[in-house]
């Protein structure tokens, strides 16, 4: 199966900006937020894909490409992608390194959205599961795009308990992921990425034993089926070590769970708006295939450190003995 990711269509609504790297910033020692040397750069750029194919290719290419998910995915087989992952900009006006991404008017997203629906619609396979992010605004248009070509299958949201409030509004502290699939037929394995919840009223059968939970030295847990409210996310920040500069990255923890849920072993994952790569090094933990996209050269160099960190780190946090923990847990 294949899983991608893309990157949306940046060069019509980006504006460059001007913006200071990220190398010349002082940190604290503490502070493991990613960064990269000159010899990084060297020693990664070779591994970027910044020349497209010549032609159609028969099997699917993997890897980190730099560009526009649009010029990359026409040269993808059609039918190819296991599972499609799509994390655009949000109708915000937001910067993105040295990109912009300008807010418009809500008919006008609706329209761009379903443009870059179309283009990677020919890539995914008849089995393929897609998850579309958005906040609550995005998430409007979100669903009137995804129902004219997926099966609406849920909505996750989860909650990013993370900036500064608002003075005449409610703080946004969620954002909505919906879970879509092509047809009636997809990939869903619930029993790999069930939470493990203590157990505060425990029941207990007539001789004494646990009834529905586990008992050991370290506390009692049951294991539950994983629901649409996810309140057990860490949003990446200065002392984890997959936390990047990047102004909307979302938690490895995040994308396992969709990973390890609607795909398996050796299938193929795309992201078109690859970001900080965070698909892309999840993927590989969980012995997927990739292909990551994004327009900015920076952040397609981050994601190829992070994967060289995976080799040697392959663990998740939050994600431990093939279950999925609180928060604050210590795992």
């Amino acid at each position: 199966f294949i899983i991608v990711s893309f990157n949306l269509g940046w060069p019509t609504t980006l504006k460059k900006i001007t913006t200071k790297r990220v190398g010349s910033r002082k940190r604290a020692p503490q502070n493991r937020t990613l960064t990269l040397s000159r010899a990084d750069r060297t020693r990664l750029l070779p591994k970027l894909q910044t020349e497209l194919p010549k032609r159609k290719r028969k099997k699917p290419f993997t890897g980190v490409a730099l560009g526009d998910y649009k010029d990359w995915v026409t040269f993808l087989p059609s039918a190819s992608v296991d599972l499609l992952i799509l994390d655009p900009p949000y109708n915000l006006t937001k910067s993105f390194g040295s990109l912009r991404f300008k807010a418009r008017a809500e008919q006008d997203y609706t329209r761009w959205l379903d443009d870059v629906i179309q283009t990677n619609l020919p890539v995914l396979k008849p089995t393929a599961s897609i998850y579309l992010c958005g906040d609550w605004k995005t998430s409007l248009s979100i669903v009137e795009v995804a129902q004219k070509y997926f099966h609406i299958r849920n909505r996750i949201t989860w909650e990013r308990e993370k900036g500064r409030g608002a003075k005449t509004n409610w703080k946004n502290a969620h954002e909505d992921i919906w879970f879509c699939t092509m047809g009636k037929q997809y990939t869903f394995h619930v029993d790999q990425v069930k939470h493990r919840r203590p157990v505060i009223a425990p029941y207990r059968h007539e001789d004494g034993s646990p009834k529905d939970w586990d008992e050991n030295q370290n506390g009692n847990f049951r294991d539950t089926h994983p629901a649409n409210f996810w309140n057990d996310l860490s949003i990446p920040f200065w002392s984890m070590p997959e936390n990047t500069d990047h102004p909307t990255q979302k938690p490895e923890k995040l994308l396992a769970k969709l990973i390890l849920a609607s795909s398996n072993e050796g299938d193929l994952v795309l992201d078109p708006f690859g970001g900080s790569g965070t698909t892309a090094v999840v993927a590989q933990k969980l012995k997927r295939k990739f292909l990551s996209i994004d327009l900015n050269k920076q952040y397609c160099l981050w994601t190829l450190k992070r994967l060289e960190q995976a080799k040697v780190a392959p663990s998740i946090q939050g994600y431990v003995d093939g279950v999925f923990w609180q928060r604050n847990s210590g795992k």
